[in-house]
């Protein structure tokens, strides 16, 4: 049975969210990206985990932070020292955004199956920088 906040309810959401905030507590530039990245992901799978078992609301949560994640990662985009990777992380990012409101627009896990793999290559790369 899919429990809507994981196998520890609200506690565990919140027991996240502590997490989260005591990672982002003193990082750096570069591991906060990291910590985006990782927060993605785990949005982009919980709407797909949601999309399975058929909860919208679910779904719909999590689509909300996985796109508001994307658009805050689209924002710190540096074009004058970025350049052409900073304009083609817009490309990618659109194309998240895109995969990301199809998926849950046709209900389907496919195009949030497509966002995660895209995701889970830039975060690899991004976290090989260091």
């Amino acid at each position: 049975m899919y429990k809507p906040f994981g196998s520890y309810g609200r506690a565990g959401a919140q027991y996240r969210q502590i997490d989260v905030s005591t990672r982002v507590e003193g990082a750096s530039p570069h591991r906060l990206v990291a910590i985006l990245y990782e927060e993605l992901l785990v949005s982009i799978a919980t709407m797909g985990q949601a999309i399975r078992v058929g909860d919208i609301v679910r779904r719909g949560e999590s689509q909300s932070k996985a796109l508001a994640i994307v658009g805050g990662l689209e924002s710190g985009l540096d074009f004058e020292q970025g350049g052409e990777i900073a304009r083609l992380m817009v490309t990618i990012y659109a194309e998240t955004k895109r995969l990301l409101i199809r998926a849950a627009r046709e209900n389907d896990m496919a195009p949030s199956d497509e966002a995660r793999k895209l995701v889970a290559e830039i975060a690899t790369a991004w976290n090989a920088i260091a």
